[in-house]
C-alpha cells in the first residue's frame, strides 16, 4: 500500500529512511532493440538533469511549505543546475571537518535528533512533458543520489521519501503522470541534515542537494527488472560456470499466462564468438495442463530442484517462470574460459533477449558485461582465481575542484587512466559506494574494488582521539539495524554485477556492534562470491567477526609485522596507510617490503585526489580553497588535502614514489646483465617492449631495444650479449644502467610506448682503454696546476676583494659572507650565503610535533651572528681562502665554519661545517641559501628527478639530468610548505635566459638541492599560495642534508631515525661555484 500522508517527523527517526521508495536493484542497461544498442542510447530512459527551479530556506520553518502543488506561483524561485552540490550554487555555506560532527558547539545534540534552527532545505521544482511513446506506460523516476534526505511530490500528489545519499532512490510515478502532452511537475524538497547525518560522518565537505543523475525511466510490459550474473571458475580455475537469476515483472495485462514472453540468452565472448545459447518460452499451449504440472515453479524462491537439466550440453539451465517470478540459469562447464583480472580485464557479453510471445517482436535486450573470476579465502589468504592477490590500492573520494561529488564521466575517465598508469590495481571508493559508471570502467579497464557501504560515524565514538562509545550508533541499538542493513542492501543490488567488485565493505569508523554484524551476515547469506571487509572490529574485538580479513588504519610497518609473525587467522590489509598529507609519502617502501609475507595481501593509500574547492579571494584571484576558508566552524581545515593528485587534476610529486614501489615487474640492469622478475599473477610480459639505457654522468649514450617474455610470477636473468647488446665505457666516469618496460601498443590507458616500470642501477666504472673515446661526449673541466695566481687582492676597511680575470668576488665582514659575486662584469647574487638550519615545515611535520620540538633552528639561519672576529683570511700557492664562524644562537650554543677558497680560473670552493652540539632538537636540515637575481628563471641538475625527491621518497626517482623553472619546481600543496627538492645532485646549474649564470658542483658526496621563488621562511608564514608576494629572487638551496618528509601518519607518526639530522653530530657540505656557460 503507498503511503500518501507525509511528515517532517521522519527526518528525526532513524526507522524511517524510506518511504514508497522502490526495490533496490541491479544497475543493468535495457534497450528496445538492436539498433538501440549498438548506439548505445536507452529510449526506455529520459533524463531530468539540468536547469531547475529553487528556493532555498535555512531551516523547515523558512521554506515555501506548499511549493508542491499545482497551483503554485514559482515566479519568485531563482534556478539550480542538476546535478550539483547547493553549496556550491550560491546558497549556503560550504564547510568542512573530519570527524567531529560539523554542529558541533552550535547545538547540543545527540542522536538521532537534528537542529531545527540551522537544518538548510532546498526546494527544487521541473516541469517535462511525457516522451513521445510513454502513454500508457509504467513510468518511474529514479534519483542516483540526493544528500541527505528528500522528499517527492509530483503533479502536487506526495511520491515519498528517501535517505542515503550514495545509492540510487527511485519510485513509481504510474499513475500520477499528466499525458498527451500535458505538463508535469516534479517537486523535491532536500533537507542537508536528518537523522541520517549521524551515519554519514565521512571524512570530507558536508554539501547537500541533487548532486547525481535523475531521469525517468519507462519498462516493456514484460521486464527483467533484477537479475544476478554469477561468473565463477571450478575448482581448476580453468572452466567457467554462471549462474544467472532473474527477476521479472509484467504489465497487470500480462499477468500470470494470459501474457507471455520468450526468453533467449547469448554468451558471446570477447571476439564476438558464440560460447552459449539458451531459450525458453514461458507460455505453453496447453496453459491448464503446465500450470497443474508446474505448481512449484510459480513461486519466487530459488530452490535446486528448479533447475532442469539440458542433456544435450551436460550443462544445467532454468524455465523463465513469467511475472513477477524469479529465474534461474545455471551453466557449468564452459571449458579454458578466459579470466578477469587487473591484468587481463577479460570480459564476455551476456546477451538477454526478451520477445512477445504473440508477435515475436522484441520486448528488451539486455547486454550484460560477464567476468569469470573466483575470489576466495584459501588457508588464511585471500585469492583470486588460485592465486594470492596483494591489492596496490588507494581509497577514492569522488570529487572535482569545481563540482565537488558531482563528478563527470571525464573526471572519471581520467581518474582511471591515472590509476593504470601508475600501476594501482585496487580502490576502495570511500567511504561510499560510486556512481555506477565507475564500476562499469574499473570492469573494463581491470581494478579491484573494495565497495564500501554509505556509512561513517567517526564522531559518535571517538572524540578527540579518545575511544569513547558511550552514544555511538548503529552500535547494538535496534531502531537502526533495519535502515544499515539497508544501505548494505541497496548497495550489493546495484553492483553485485560487477566482477571488479571483490570486497564488501561494511562502511568506515563506526566502531562495531550487533548492526554491522546484522550487514555482514546480509552480505554473506545474499552473495556468496565476495567476502566481507570492516576496519572497525580493531576498536572492539568483540565483533571480529564482522570482518573476514584483519584491517588496520595506520598501523606502522612493524605492528603489521608483529600481527603476520603471530600465525594469525585471518590476512592483513592495510584499508588505510601512508597518509598522503601536503608532502607526505614518505616510507611507503616499508610497507610494500612486507609484501614478503604471505598473509600480507597490501593496502590502500589515503588518498587518491586533494578534497579542495575553488574560491576567489580578496584580489579577485582563483585559488583552492579547504576548511575554514568558507566562514564554516567547526572545520579541520586543509586535512582534506591528502591526495597523490591535486584537486585540479594534476598530478602531485607523490604519485611517482607509488607507481615505482606498485611496479609488478621488478627491473634490475648492469653493465653485464638485466633481469627481470615478473610478479604479475596471470600475464606474461610478452605486452612489453623493454629498453636498455646506457648514460655517462648523465648524458645518454646508447638506447638499445629487445624482447623478453617472462611468465607470471618468474624471473629471468639476461646476459646482455644474449640480447646483442655490447657496450663500450668509452671514458672513467658514473654510468647509470636503466631498463625500463614500455607497452608495445596503444592501451585503453595509454599511448604505445608508456612506460609501466623501470630499474637501473649507477657504479663509477674505469674506460675500457687507456685513451678514452671522447667522440660526442662533452670535456671535463681539467685543471692546470698553474702556479701563476693571476688575482689581485684588496684588503679593506670592512671589504675584502679578490679579483681575477672576468670574475671578482668581494667578502664582506660586517655582512659575513660573500657581498658580490661577479663574472664577466656582470652581477650574480643580492645577498650574502648563509648557513640554513630550517626547511618550511609540512603537514607531518606539524602533525608530529616538530616543527615546536625544533623551533629554534626557525630563526637559527637568519638571526645567527658572526661579527667582526668571525671573518679569518688567508693566502696560499694559488688560492686566497676566507672563513666566517657563525654563532648560533641556540641553547646550548653551537656555531657553524663556513669557508669559501679562490682559485685563479673564478672557482669558489665552499665547505660549510655544523658543528654538532648534544642537547639539540633534530635538525630540520642543514645547507647553504644562496638569493640569486630574479632574472634567473632556469635551471638544470644532474641528480635524482625529474619530480622533487626526498631521502625517504626517492624510490620513483630516476638518476639524470634535468631542466626546470623556480616556478615549475613549486609543488602546490593547500598550505605552502617544504617542496621542491632533489637528492643526489651532482650539479646544479642556475641561469638567465641567455643561458649565463652560476654552476653549483659536488665535492666528494652529491648534495640535496631546490630552487625556488620563495625562501623557506616565506613559506612558512603562508596558509594559501595566494598570500606570497611576487617573486622577486630566485632562492637556491644547497643541503648536505634534509630531514625525511614521513608519512606514516599525519597527526603524530615520527619520521624514521635513519632519515632524521641528529643536532649532536657534525654536518660537513662541500660544493665548488663557478660561471654556467
Amino acid at each position: 500500500m503507498m503511503e500518501t500522508n507525509w511528515t517532517l517527523d521522519w527526518l528525526e527517526d532513524p526507522e524511517v529512511f524510506q518511504v514508497n521508495r522502490l526495490k533496490a536493484h541491479s544497475d543493468h542497461a535495457y534497450f528496445a532493440s538492436k539498433e538501440e544498442m549498438e548506439q548505445g542510447e536507452m529510449k526506455f530512459r529520459s533524463s531530468l538533469n539540468g536547469t531547475w527551479k529553487f528556493s532555498f530556506a535555512e531551516n523547515p520553518d523558512l521554506r515555501q511549505k506548499e511549493f508542491y502543488r499545482e497551483d503554485f506561483d514559482a515566479s519568485g524561485f531563482g534556478e539550480i543546475e542538476v546535478p550539483g552540490h547547493i553549496q556550491l550554487q550560491g546558497y549556503d555555506k560550504c564547510q568542512y571537518t573530519n570527524t567531529i560532527y560539523p554542529w558541533d558547539g552550535h547545538d547540543e545534540l545527540r542522536p538521532p535528533h537534528i537542529s531545527r534552527r540551522y537544518n538548510p532545505v532546498g526546494s527544487y521544482l521541473k516541469t517535462f512533458v511525457l516522451p513521445k511513446g510513454w502513454e500508457g506506460k509504467r513510468i518511474y523516476i529514479s534519483f542516483q543520489g540526493v544528500e541527505t534526505a528528500f522528499y517527492l511530490w509530483c503533479n502536487g500528489k506526495f511520491v515519498g521519501y528517501a535517505e542515503d545519499a550514495f545509492t540510487p532512490s527511485e519510485f513509481d510515478l504510474t499513475g500520477l503522470i499528466h499525458e498527451n502532452g500535458a505538463v508535469n511537475t516534479l517537486a523535491v524538497e532536500v533537507y542537508k541534515r536528518s537523522s541520517a547525518s549521524w551515519i554519514e560522518d565521512q571524512d570530507f565537505f558536508r554539501f547537500s542537494g541533487i548532486f547525481r543523475d535523475v531521469y525517468l525511466y519507462t519498462v516493456p510490459d514484460f521486464h527483467i527488472s533484477d537479475m544476478f550474473v554469477k561468473a565463477g571458475l571450478l575448482e581448476d580455475y580453468a572452466t567457467g560456470s554462471l549462474t544467472v537469476e532473474l527477476e521479472t515483472s509484467a504489465a497487470e495485462d500480462w499477468a500470470g499466462l494470459d501474457g507471455g514472453a520468450v526468453l533467449a540468452m547469448e554468451l558471446l565472448d570477447a571476439q564476438g564468438n558464440l560460447v552459449w545459447r539458451y531459450e525458453e518460452d514461458d507460455r505453453p499451449e496447453d496453459k491448464e495442463k503446465y500450470r497443474a504440472e508446474n505448481k512449484e515453479e510459480y513461486r519466487t524462491e530459488n530452490k535446486e530442484e528448479d533447475k532442469v537439466e539440458n542433456k544435450n550440453k551436460g550443462r544445467k539451465k532454468a524455465v523463465c517462470r513469467g511475472n513477477g517470478k524469479l529465474a534461474v540459469t545455471v551453466l557449468e562447464g564452459i571449458p579454458q574460459v578466459h579470466c578477469w583480472s587487473s591484468e587481463r580485464p577479460y570480459l564476455y557479453t551476456l546477451f538477454i533477449t526478451v520477445r512477445d510471445v504473440k508477435t515475436g517482436n522484441i520486448l528488451e535486450i539486455i547486454p550484460q558485461k560477464v567476468g569469470f573470476r573466483r575470489f576466495e579465502m584459501i588457508n588464511g589468504v585471500m585469492h583470486l582465481n588460485g592465486r594470492r592477490i596483494i591489492f596496490k590500492g588507494i581509497n577514492r573520494h569522488e570529487f572535482n575542484v569545481r563540482r565537488g561529488r558531482a563528478i563527470t564521466k571525464e573526471d572519471m575517465l581520467w581518474d582511471i587512466q591515472f590509476m593504470k598508469q601508475h600501476n594501482i590495481n585496487a580502490v576502495r571508493t570511500c567511504h561510499y559506494p560510486n556512481q555506477t559508471l565507475w564500476y562499469k570502467l574499473c570492469d573494463e579497464y581491470g581494478i579491484y574494488l573494495i565497495d564500501e557501504t554509505n556509512m561513517e560515524s567517526h564522531g559518535s565514538w571517538q572524540k578527540l582521539n579518545v575511544c569513547e562509545p558511550s552514544w555511538n550508533v548503529p552500535g547494538s541499538r535496534p531502531e537502526w539495524k533495519t535502515c544499515v542493513v539497508d544501505r548494505a542492501r541497496s548497495m550489493l543490488e546495484r553492483d553485485k554485477n560487477h566482477p571488479s567488485v571483490l570486497i564488501w565493505s561494511c562502511g568506515n569508523e563506526s566502531y562495531a556492534g550487533e548492526d554491522i554484524l546484522a550487514m555482514t551476515e546480509f552480505f554473506h547469506e545474499r552473495d556468496n562470491s565476495r567476502l566481507v571487509h570492516y576496519e572497525g572490529v580493531f576498536w572492539n574485538r568483540e565483533f571480529d567477526q564482522i570482518s573476514d580479513m584483519e584491517s588496520r588504519m595506520y598501523a606502522k610497518p612493524a605492528e603489521i609485522e608483529e600481527y603476520l609473525q603471530s600465525n594469525p587467522k585471518k590476512p592483513y590489509i592495510s584499508c588505510e596507510y601512508a597518509h598522503a598529507m601536503g608532502n607526505s609519502l614518505g616510507n611507503l617502501k616499508k610497507y610494500t617490503d612486507l609484501e614478503r609475507y604471505a598473509q600480507y595481501q597490501g593496502g590502500f593509500i589515503w588518498d587518491y585526489i586533494d578534497q579542495a574547492l575553488i574560491k576567489v579571494d580578496e584580489d579577485g584571484k582563483e585559488i583552492h580553497g579547504y576548511g575554514g576558508d568558507f566562514t564554516d566552524r567547526p572545520t579541520d581545515y586543509n586535512f582534506s588535502g591528502n591526495g597523490i593528485v591535486y584537486a585540479d587534476r594534476t598530478i602531485s610529486p607523490k604519485a611517482a614514489e607509488a607507481k615505482y614501489l606498485y611496479q609488478d615487474l621488478k627491473l634490475f640492469a648492469d653493465k653485464n646483465q638485466v633481469e627481470i622478475k615478473n610478479e604479475r599473477l596471470f600475464a606474461d610480459t610478452s605486452e612489453y617492449a623493454f629498453q636498455y639505457q646506457l648514460y655517462l654522468d648523465g648524458t645518454l649514450l646508447q638506447v638499445e631495444e629487445f624482447s623478453a617474455v617472462v611468465s607470471a610470477m618468474t624471473s629471468k636473468t639476461y646476459l646482455l650479449e644474449d640480447l646483442g647488446i655490447s657496450l663500450k665505457l668509452r671514458r672513467s666516469g658514473e654510468y647509470t644502467y636503466r631498463v625500463s618496460a614500455v607497452l608495445k601498443e596503444a592501451a585503453p590507458w595509454a599511448k604505445a610506448g608508456f612506460t609501466v616500470a623501470f630499474g637501473e642501477s649507477t657504479k663509477w666504472e674505469e674506460a675500457d682503454s687507456a685513451k678514452a673515446d671522447e667522440v660526442g661526449l662533452p670535456q671535463k673541466d681539467m685543471l692546470n696546476g698553474s702556479t701563476n695566481h693571476g688575482m689581485r687582492i684588496v684588503h679593506g676597511d670592512g671589504n675584502l676583494g679578490v679579483h681575477g680575470e672576468n670574475f671578482s668576488v668581494l667578502f664582506s665582514r660586517p655582512a659575513g659572507g660573500i657581498a658580490a659575486l661577479r663574472y664577466d662584469k656582470k652581477e650574480w647574487i643580492t645577498r650574502p650565503p648563509m648557513p640554513v638550519y630550517w626547511r618550511a615545515t609540512t603537514d607531518n611535520d606539524r602533525g608530529n610535533g616538530f616543527d615546536k620540538t625544533s623551533q629554534v633552528w626557525f630563526g637559527a639561519g637568519r638571526f645567527s651572528g658572526c661579527g667582526n672576529d668571525g671573518m679569518k683570511v688567508w693566502e696560499e700557492e694559488g688560492k686566497v681562502m676566507v672563513s666566517y664562524i657563525y654563532q648560533v644562537n641556540t641553547v646550548p650554543q653551537t656555531e657553524t665554519r663556513v669557508t669559501y677558497t679562490v682559485t685563479p680560473d673564478g672557482k669558489i670552493q665552499v665547505e660549510a661545517h655544523y658543528f654538532g652540539q648534544q642537547g639539540l632538537p633534530e635538525l630540520p636540515a642543514f645547507g647553504m641559501r644562496l638569493r640569486l637575481p630574479g632574472r634567473m628563471k632556469n635551471f638544470s641538475w644532474y641528480g635524482y628527478g625529474p619530480q622533487e625527491c626526498y631521502i625517504d621518497r626517492m624510490e620513483g626517482a630516476k638518476l639524470g639530468i634535468y631542466t626546470s623553472a623556480p616556478e615549475n619546481n613549486i609543488s602546490p600543496y593547500l598550505v605552502p610548505q617544504e617542496c621542491g627538492n632533489h637528492v643526489g645532485c651532482r650539479w646544479l646549474t642556475v641561469q638567465d635566459k641567455d643561458g649565463r649564470g652560476l654552476r653549483f658542483t659536488a665535492d666528494e658526496a652529491p648534495f640535496q638541492a631546490s630552487v625556488l621563488p620563495y625562501t623557506a621562511e616565506e613559506l612558512e608564514l603562508a596558509a594559501h599560495w595566494d598570500e606570497l608576494a611576487s617573486p622577486q629572487y630566485t632562492n637556491v638551496c644547497i643541503y648536505s642534508a634534509m630531514r625525511g618528509v614521513g608519512g606514516d601518519d599525519s597527526w603524530g607518526a615520527p619520521v624514521y631515525p635513519e632519515y632524521c639530522i641528529s643536532a649532536g653530530e657534525d654536518q660537513v657540505l662541500r660544493f665548488t661555484i663557478e660561471p654556467a656557460e
